[in-house]
């Protein structure tokens, strides 16, 4: 019999199954979290891009893509506006049974003039149930707070 043969996981990228989501290591590449809050699911959709992150991107409406999971989603990053927001992602949010409190992670994988392409992670965030009744989130003038 031989010596058990040790995998050096050092220089590999795992994947973590957590709840059948998928976790991996950050690449280095630019990337912004944001926790969703009811207009990013209902009624209106929209995303809004943080101000920190959006400064780089182009000042344009441009197409986007969303993936995760081996799917892609097609949408319009809204640069010219006073919020820089992610229009027509209510499909990945449908399609990826997201809720307020969820976290998405998007990771940026291409940006050009004509195109941006993120790398998305879900982290699932359901918000215990003593704090729903604190919980307006509606908007960024009434952030979700936990105290």
């Amino acid at each position: 019999m031989g010596e058990p043969q040790m995998e050096d996981l050092s220089t590999s990228n795992p994947v973590i199954e957590l709840e059948g989501d998928e976790f991996w290591p950050l690449s280095g590449k630019p990337f912004f979290d944001v926790v969703l809050t009811k207009t990013s699911i209902k009624p209106m959709c929209q995303l809004v891009v943080p101000g920190k992150f959006s400064a780089t991107l182009p000042s344009c409406s441009i197409p986007t893509v969303l993936t995760f999971r081996g799917k892609n989603w097609e949408m319009t990053y809204h640069g010219s506006s006073n919020y820089k927001r992610l229009d027509n992602w209510k499909a990945f949010a449908i399609d990826n049974n997201l809720k307020v409190g969820d976290a998405c992670v998007f990771e940026q994988l291409e940006c050009s003039s004509t195109r941006l392409v993120f790398r998305v992670q879900i982290l699932r965030g359901d918000i215990p149930s003593e704090f729903l009744d604190k919980l307006d989130g509606d908007n960024v003038d009434a952030p979700i707070v936990l105290e």
